[in-house]
């Protein structure tokens, strides 16, 4: 990519995916441009062409997780600009709560880019998001976590720290 080229903005939805012990599922990633920084984040990806975010959202997680789900609310917005396997991007993602009955997980559905970067996933506990010196996405992810658990959705859609 030319230095001067701007990012490609990618519309995006997230899921806050909960199981029945209200552990949060997330997927441990390596950019294979920067192997030595991997992070954490929930389930979700771009929209396609035509796509509603909420239509994407579902899509998302039923191709990475095998689950059908069905969406909560809409719980928070996070815009930020990252690199990854060489593609700088303008993310604008859109986050929904989602609660599933199971704790199943079958990555089949998996792009080739998903199969090649995502190392593995992990059902989390609120007390072990606090603990962890993992990075995870958001950052706050573990506060975003303990609030909704505790006070329920937010009225408006939070602004998500990067």
């Amino acid at each position: 990519m030319d230095e001067g080229e701007p990012p490609v903005v990618r519309p995006t939805a997230r899921v806050l995916l909960l199981d029945p012990s209200d552990r949060v599922l997330l997927f441990l990633a390596r950019d294979p441009d920067d192997p030595d920084h991997p992070f954490w984040y929930p389930p979700g990806g771009g929209l396609e062409d035509g796509e509603s975010v909420e239509v994407a959202a579902r899509r998302e997680v039923l191709e990475e997780t095998g689950l059908e789900v069905e969406l909560g609310p809409l719980i928070g917005v996070r815009r930020h600009v990252a690199s990854f396997a060489g593609r700088t991007v303008d993310v604008r993602e859109t986050w929904f709560l989602a609660r599933t009955s199971t704790s199943y997980v079958d990555t089949a559905g998996f792009t080739p880019l998903e199969a090649a970067t995502i190392q593995e996933h992990r059902w989390w506990t609120l007390d072990e998001l606090e603990a962890t010196t993992d990075p995870l996405t958001p950052r706050a992810l573990a506060a975003l976590v303990r609030d909704l658990l505790r006070d329920g959705p937010p009225p408006t859609p939070l602004v998500l720290d990067v």
